[in-house]
């Protein structure tokens, strides 16, 4: 594969150009992203200030325009006719009530006429229980009114007061008792569609709106368009009071900027909500070409990688590609390049390496090889006298008996037993055939100590069965286990022979439950094995080993250390790459 542990994306030339290509033009990308930020923010402050100023200058003209409503207001608790009707009616003739009336209701109407924002001008006179209107005429008194009016009065610390949805300016007349209720009262009404007429200047940009909120109640008075109208007021009006001039608040769904400025002298508030998109408006042109620019932007990052990737990064894939084919043995390679840039003469080059390995690799490799497979012939033709000498006596034994029936039985066996010896059409065999014979081995042995051994295969799953080993890898351990573990022991023996497979080795287990095993014989045996180098002498356990790290690579072999039976446990471990046995061609 390309991407080894050694060769890995995160370590190829084309991710770190790409990755300087990135940190050269990061810097360029952040500048512009902070420049569109700086400018947003400026316009936006500008517009905040500029709706600040405009707001802060309409609650001083109103701070003016209540201050002199204030003033008619107290003149007219001096007036002469209204103080002569609430102290004098009773002794006063008809013709002197009516010209006295009529003389107030003038001057009432003058006063309502004084501003645009006066809806009525009101007198509560307590003594003569008449209300006296500049709209309504004469009238009885407003008891109600009167009362709640003035109760109201009495909390506030503003002029203005709040009392059932609209806003009203009081002034009284104190009786000389205590306590007492006042003689009368002027009560100014504010004249809310001419004030909402005044807020809804304002709402110069779309979907704005302008809220009137006193300081010590909810709305008093709002002026919305567009998509505010449409939303729950009490929700925003709660929420709008914690939030900062200068703030963001999503309202119905929707970002508003929120531009407040306060009067503590009337105890009101002007709060105005700018749609967030209307200070985005004037940079839309600078909104578009900053998309543009990340556009290029973007653009010239693909250009560069496709470029680096097809000129540099793609050229050097092959290469190593081909190094890769060449390590694992495939010489029938060739590169073609038709660009006269340096890949070309590196390319020339390597294929005059690959040349060169195809002139070498009968002298060198394919030597080795023969010696190596010669080798292997010499270690499978190697028979232990002692198990045929003791077959030989088996035999004769049975022949003197007459157990002819175990004589044929025993012939059979030692028959397919050197058969499978001294086979060399191959060097290799199925994990299958190479099981069998361990079995027939152990069959022959059964002959001879009779119950004394046991030994237990376990199944051998259908993935192991075609997997190809080397011949006679399994039959001489248990042979070993017989020979020098069990053979002389007292009570009974037992040999198990069990399988592992994972995804990228295999292990054949033979364990026993002997009791001569020192930890000076282990120890002997692990040095011997770890020892083995090429003039190393080939016999028994080391013999195994060996061909295992000839046929499959130095990370196979045998491995040995004490069985939780007691005896040795032998391990032989054959590394298949995942699929099957990754045997390499050369030894097949």
């Amino acid at each position: 594969m390309l991407f080894q542990k050694d060769f890995s994306l995160r370590n190829t030339i084309f991710l770190r150009l790409i990755v300087t290509f990135l940190l050269i033009m990061l810097p360029i990308i952040v500048f512009a992203v902070y420049l569109y930020q700086w400018i947003l923010h400026t316009a936006s402050a500008d517009i905040r200030t500029s709706a600040t100023a405009q707001t802060a200058f309409y609650l001083s003209d109103m701070e003016n325009e209540i201050e002199r409503m204030k003033l008619l207001q107290y003149s007219l608790l001096e007036d002469e006719d209204l103080n002569k009707l609430a102290l004098t009616w009773e002794t006063l003739a008809v013709i002197d009530r009516t010209e006295n009336l009529n003389s107030l209701m003038k001057r009432l109407f003058i006063v309502q006429n004084s501003s645009t924002y006066i809806k009525d001008v009101r007198v509560h006179i307590m003594t003569i229980g008449r209300t006296i209107s500049s709209v309504g005429g004469v009238r009885d008194l407003e008891i109600k009114r009167f009362r709640e009016i003035r109760s109201v009065f009495g909390d506030q610390r503003s002029p203005v007061i709040e009392w059932d949805g609209g806003l009203y300016l009081s002034a009284m007349k104190q009786r000389g008792i205590k306590g007492a209720e006042p003689l009368f009262t002027v009560e100014i009404e504010l004249d809310a569609q001419e004030l909402r007429a005044a807020l809804g200047q304002f709402n110069t940009y779309p979907g704005s709106g302008t809220l009137l909120l006193s300081d010590t109640s909810s709305v008093a008075l709002s002026s919305v368009t567009g998509e505010l109208a449409q939303a729950d007021k009490s929700q925003y009006v709660r929420e709008i009071r914690d939030v900062a001039s200068g703030e963001r608040l999503r309202i119905a769904g929707a970002p508003y900027y929120i531009v407040q400025a306060g009067s503590q002298e009337l105890g009101l508030s002007i709060y105005r909500m700018i749609p967030e998109a209307i200070i985005k408006t004037p940079l839309s042109k600078f909104y578009t070409w900053a998309w543009v620019f990340a556009v290029a932007g973007l653009a010239i990052i693909v250009a560069f990688a496709m470029s680096t990737y097809k000129f540099i990064h793609k050229p050097m894939l092959t290469l190593v590609k081909s190094f890769r084919r060449m390590e694992q043995g495939d010489l029938d390679i060739y590169i073609k390049h038709e660009s006269r840039d340096e890949f070309r003469y590196l390319y020339s080059r390597f294929n005059q390496m690959v040349s060169n390995l195809h002139s070498l690799i009968d002298q060198v490799y394919k030597q080795k090889i023969m010696a190596q497979r010669a080798e292997l012939k010499q270690l499978q033709s190697q028979i232990n006298p002692h198990f045929l000498y003791n077959s030989f006596f088996i035999l004769n034994t049975m022949a003197k008996t007459g157990d002819t029936e175990r004589i044929e039985q025993l012939t059979t066996l030692l028959g397919e037993y050197f058969q499978f010896v001294t086979r060399n059409a191959s060097d290799l065999v199925t994990m299958e055939q190479e099981i069998h014979h361990a079995r027939m081995y152990t069959e022959i042995q059964a002959m001879r100590f009779s119950r004394r051994i046991t030994v237990r295969f376990d199944p051998l799953s259908e993935t192991l069965k075609p997997v190809q080993v080397p011949r006679l890898i399994v039959q001489p351990i248990v042979e070993n286990a017989f020979k020098h573990s069990l053979e002389k022991k007292a009570m009974e023996g037992l040999i198990i022979v069990r399988f592992e497979q994972e995804e990228a080795c295999i292990r054949i287990i033979v364990e026993d439950n002997g009791d001569r095993l020192t930890e000076e014989t282990l120890a002997q045996l692990k040095k011997s094995l770890n020892a083995c180098q090429e003039q190393a002498e080939t016999t028994g356990l080391v013999n195994i080993h060996r061909r295992i790290r000839i046929t499959f690579g130095e990370e196979s072999g045998l491995l040995v250390d004490r069985s939780e039976l007691g005896g040795l446990r032998v391990t032989i471990l054959l590394t298949t790459g995942g699929e099957g046995a990754d045997v390499p061609d050369a030894y097949r």
